[in-house]
């Protein structure tokens, strides 16, 4: 089963899924995706990664097939409905418990690669490559009409004189029953996942609420600042990442720590691992995944925060600068750390999603020299190293991030200047990835050193180390007790 007509390509969530204009009475849906969590029995969850390591064996065959056929001068088959066919010639009960709806699944997902490569060679895209590689397991998706959803029970088909599988979901799945057009069962970091996929429409509002295309706002995407917003009427908004990026720092130090803990016991090269090493490879893609969960949940937050302060400006068009050039400049292995883990792609599609979702457009424009171009007097000053932006020509200042969103909404896709965009006076802050260990005080995470000074065992004051040898370090006694904080 495939999609029907009338699907273009859109965006959902973390990655690119089919996206539908529905023409009946004038509305518009958007396909929209949410992870939901398995609470399964022991049997449930092997049942489960069968299915899955069946739908790798689908995907191995078909690669298999095709090199077999460019080895023998024959054209390979990447057709959906051509690869169907091969499956029926195969015979019912091939891979297990898999059913004929989750092979075609796998199928699908061959041929849309197949020839989205092919597209992207054909435009002059020489690093874009077929898919050749096998994988270890493989997400299975069935469409609608070939499962049951009865509020937290899933029921997954599988094949024929196999008993049924009923899976119960961690939570209630966000969206309608009717409303929900396919289910895939994903693993990630060891854990099993469902990815239900509905289709929403778009939101709809009262007279003289709806949002205004000529009210244009420039966002400035950034790594301490993931979104920086320059509205209309002198309004801005500034969403900080902080916590998002002591996530990713802590991560990458227990990572380094980890690796050299493991580094005596790791296997040579073309050596089989042992026991230990592959529960340190398991413990480490588990924490992987964690981590990538966090950023992510945290970026929505972000994309959600700027739609709603949108929304309740009645800000039609959003200019998003376009950071793709800044994304291949070399510039040292410690920047180009912070780079590759910014995630902006999935920053972009969080904001392109929920925008569509809400009836706002969404353009790219170039923001090469957005952030050293002075709003006032429109001339090029030195880039500022902080947060501060002074121009030396007119005397403005005033915060970097909101100079750079001020001058992307000025800007056209093309690079011209359209619109005049005054710099925000009134300024709201936010933060993103309230969640995360150690984001409010409230919050402690056990992978930070506590404090010099506020440790309970620490005495106060505190005592100087001994500088001759056998000095004792025990604490000196204290005649009066400690002045009180604030007190003389």
């Amino acid at each position: 089963m495939g999609w029907g007509p009338g699907f273009v390509v859109g965006t959902c969530c973390n990655r690119l899924v089919p996206r539908r204009d529905v023409a009946d009475g004038g509305a518009r849906v958007v396909l929209r995706t949410a992870r939901v969590d398995l609470r399964l029995t022991p049997a449930q969850r092997r049942r489960c990664f069968e299915l899955l390591v069946s739908a790798r064996d689908v995907w191995a065959c078909v690669l298999d097939m095709n090199r077999w056929r460019r080895q023998r001068g024959l054209r390979a088959i990447v057709g959906y409905q051509a690869l169907c066919r091969e499956l029926a010639a195969a015979g019912p009960g091939t891979f297990g418990e898999l059913d004929s709806v989750g092979a075609r699944s796998v199928l699908r997902r061959y041929s849309d690669a197949w020839f989205a490569t092919a597209k992207r060679r054909k435009n002059g895209e020489e690093t874009a490559r077929y898919p050749r590689r096998k994988r270890r397991l493989m997400p299975v998706r069935y469409y609608h009409g070939t499962f049951t959803l009865e509020e937290r029970r899933l029921r997954l088909p599988v094949g024929r004189g196999c008993a049924s599988l009923w899976v119960r979901l961690a939570r209630q799945v966000p969206y309608e029953a009717g409303q929900v057009r396919s289910v895939t069962l994903v693993a990630e970091g060891g854990r099993l996942f469902v990815d239900v996929t509905a289709e929403i429409p778009i939101t709809t509002y009262p007279p003289d609420q709806q949002p205004d295309p000529g009210r244009v706002a420039g966002v400035d995407p950034g790594v301490i600042h993931p979104f920086a917003v320059a509205g209309p009427d002198g309004e801005g908004l500034v969403v900080s990442g902080r916590a998002i990026r002591a996530e990713t720092h802590l991560h990458l130090k227990d990572a380094k720590h980890r690796r050299r803990a493991m580094a005596r016991k790791a296997p040579k090269p073309g050596q089989a691992g042992s026991r230990r090493w592959r529960k340190y490879r398991a413990r480490q893609r588990k924490l992987e995944a964690r981590h990538k969960r966090r950023v992510r949940q945290a970026q929505h937050e972000a994309a959600k925060t700027v739609i709603d302060w949108a929304v309740a400006r009645r800000v039609g068009t959003l200019a998003v600068g376009d950071p793709r050039g800044v994304l291949t400049l070399k510039a040292g292995r410690r920047h180009n750390q912070r780079v590759q883990a910014w995630r902006i792609g999935h920053l972009l599609r969080c904001l392109t999603d929920k925008a569509e979702q809400a009836g706002i457009g969404l353009v790219l424009v170039d923001e090469r020299g957005t952030s050293s171009t002075c709003p006032a007097c429109h001339r090029r000053v030195p880039k500022p190293k902080d947060r501060n932006f002074t121009c030396i020509r007119c005397g403005f200042n005033g915060h970097r991030d909101l100079v750079g969103g001020a001058n992307i909404a000025r800007r056209g896709p093309g690079g011209t200047i359209t619109t005049t965009s005054m710099f925000p006076v009134m300024i709201t802050h936010r933060r993103a990835g309230r969640h995360l260990p150690g984001a409010g005080p409230s919050r402690h995470d056990p992978r930070r050193s506590p404090h010099h000074g506020t440790a309970p065992a620490v005495p106060w004051p505190a005592v100087a180390r001994p500088t001759k040898s056998g000095e004792s370090l025990a604490p000196a006694r204290i005649s009066q007790p400690p002045p009180q904080r604030g007190k003389c």
